[in-house]
């Protein structure tokens, strides 16, 4: 899944659920994408942290909103 994608996937997830907040949303969507592509994300999100271990479930949260907010703050520039 590329960044697009992922960002695609997170804005189609916040339209369905106007009332959640960013990391409700993050978590719907890693939920959503399965237990590989969940994996993938926290260990990535690890890398780029420096880290060795960590919660896949929350590691992977925190990749999809890293992500999302990445890429909205590059729009703005």
């Amino acid at each position: 899944m590329t960044d697009e994608e992922l960002v695609v996937e997170f804005a189609l997830t916040r339209l369905n659920n106007p009332g959640l907040d960013l990391e409700e949303i993050a978590a719907l969507v890693v939920r959503r994408v399965g237990t590989d592509r969940m994996l993938q994300f926290a260990s990535q999100n690890l890398a780029v942290r420096g880290e060795l271990r960590g919660g896949a479930f929350e590691s992977a949260v925190e990749y999809v909103l890293r992500t999302v907010l990445k890429l909205r703050d590059d729009v703005d520039d």
